[in-house]
């Protein structure tokens, strides 16, 4: 990418003719808060109209696939075609081909533990007996759950994280994420998770073309953070394209590490129609 590009035209053009699959970041990306970001609407539906697939992806593992498709069909962004696919459901792939079977103590809300229920992840109540530790964003987060994970942590029990990000975006002050989690059981207990799923790590990116059948240099990430989605789609072999609609400014872009340097910028997604 040239530096200091803010919207490449021949870039974008290049990154829609080679594109299979969209994976698409969702907050700061299609929408921010409940308010979908400029024209997206029809965007998206020419992306449909290209014959190009749309994966909404994200990091929050605190909420369900089905909660998030309920959010973006009550926005108008959803198609029957889409789908979603989450640092949860990272972890539920990683646990069912290395820990096929063994129970696992999940940090994690009521909706993340139905989920793992769901695809027949055997639980524990409690870390005793549980072979298993999975750290995940916990809204309902306790000090017992603390303690209980932090005990099997020092037993040297598999530790999995679903992802790393340290806030979660909100309105005003972000709250604090698994990445923040992650550092107060470091410092307790020693350790660093065993495996990371989600942004920028591989187990998500792996996951997902191996489902979508379909070769990484087919893929392209779409986001506006350089750190998670940027560097999720560069790990993977994928096609990258930054949008400065949310948490990343013209400004930086100049300034970002090889790591986050995207194939493509863009103002926002809806930039990409022109070309599709």
């Amino acid at each position: 990418m040239q530096r200091g590009v803010v919207s490449d035209g021949e870039r974008l053009r290049a990154l829609a003719a080679r594109t299979e699959v969209f994976l698409l970041d969702m907050d700061g990306t299609v929408y921010v808060g409940d308010r979908p970001i400029g024209e997206m609407k029809g965007t998206l539906a020419a992306v449909r109209a290209g014959g190009r697939r749309i994966v909404y992806c994200t990091n929050n593992s605190s909420r369900s696939a089905a909660s998030y498709e309920q959010k973006l069909r009550a926005l108008g962004l959803f198609d029957a075609r889409d789908t979603v696919f989450t640092s949860g459901m990272a972890a539920i792939g990683l646990l069912r081909e290395r820990y096929a079977g063994k129970s696992v103590y999940l940090v994690g809300t009521d909706a993340l533990k139905a989920e793992f229920m769901a695809a027949g992840v055997p639980l524990a109540e409690t870390e005793e007996g549980a072979e298993v530790a999975v750290l995940g964003y916990d809204t309902s987060l306790t000090y017992e759950k603390l303690v209980r994970i932090n005990r099997m942590l020092v037993q040297g029990k598999p530790y999995i994280a679903t992802h790393a990000d340290d806030v979660c975006p909100a309105e005003g002050v972000y709250p604090p994420d698994v990445g923040s989690f992650i550092q107060l059981l470091k410092r307790s207990s020693g350790r660093e998770p065993d495996v990371i799923c989600g942004k920028p790590h591989t187990v998500m990116g792996r996951m997902l073309t191996a489902a979508l059948g379909v070769p990484a240099d087919r893929v392209t990430m779409v986001g506006d953070r350089p750190y998670t989605d940027i560097r999720f789609g560069n790990n993977n072999g994928f096609s990258t394209l930054l949008v400065l609609s949310g948490e990343t400014r013209a400004e930086q872009v100049p300034r970002l590490p090889a790591s986050d340097t995207p194939t493509a910028v863009a103002e926002s997604l809806n930039d990409l129609a022109a070309y599709l």
